[in-house]
């Protein structure tokens, strides 16, 4: 599953949401392929209770979620991987 239209254009524009209260965790997610996926994946991952603030850095494949105390990883997981990537853990 692609975020990208048919015709092959997508946005290229970042979005990045920063709040510094909570906790930061830092996942790899594989699949992301440009600026579309990185608002996808904000606006989902963001949607979730608790979450704080999402930072996606599609070039180095990882996504920060700030969250109010410990993030469900599996929550994550599934969210992640039900918009058509994939966590493929915390990164180190």
């Amino acid at each position: 599953m692609s975020c990208c239209t048919p015709d092959g254009s997508c946005s290229t524009a970042a979005t990045t949401v920063t709040v510094t209260e909570g906790v930061t965790t830092v996942y790899a997610v594989a699949g992301m392929t440009c600026g579309h996926c990185e608002a996808t994946l904000t606006k989902e991952i963001g949607a979730l209770d608790g979450v704080r603030a999402v930072e996606v850095d599609r070039g180095a494949g990882r996504v920060s979620v700030t969250t109010v105390g410990e993030p469900d990883d599996a929550l994550l997981a599934r969210v992640v991987d039900d918009a058509g990537y994939e966590l493929t853990g915390r990164a180190a």
